[in-house]
């Protein structure tokens, strides 16, 4: 992972294949953490609006496919960092300062103003979109 200014790199599993790169629409989940260890359940309310083919349960936890197109700022900008160079099959744990996440906004209900956040991250698949090959 690159190093960028208050993004720190806490875990990391490869993967295989290719890595992610601009440009490239990915699928990824993600559960997120309060710095404390509170988890953020924002997986569980969008399960009840997404088709049922984007839900993945493991171990009791509901997971949601995301899907982007990286480095288009469809996900905050932490998650989007530490998505580049995945790997499908990939796994990042990763600390996210506020001005990468929500800043002094938070999210109402969920999310803290202010709040640095642990963002766990599984890469699913890549297709490269200007090919539209899967890799």
């Amino acid at each position: 992972m690159q190093r960028i200014s208050r993004l720190k790199l806490l875990e990391e599993r490869e993967g295989a294949g290719a890595p992610a790169k601009k440009g490239d629409r990915i699928v990824y989940n993600t559960r997120i953490f309060l710095n404390q260890g509170e988890e953020v359940r924002h997986n569980e309310p969008l399960g009840t609006q997404v088709p049922k083919e984007m839900i993945r349960v493991v171990d009791g936890v509901t997971f949601i496919d995301h899907t982007i197109i990286l480095g288009e700022r469809q996900a905050i900008a932490g998650v989007e960092h530490a998505l580049a160079g995945m790997k499908v099959g990939g796994y990042r744990k990763v600390r996210v300062s506020p001005h990468l996440a929500y800043r002094d906004k938070g999210i109402s209900g969920l999310i803290p103003p202010g709040a640095v956040l642990i963002c766990e991250i599984w890469l699913r698949t890549i297709e490269n979109v200007s090919s539209g090959e899967s890799l």
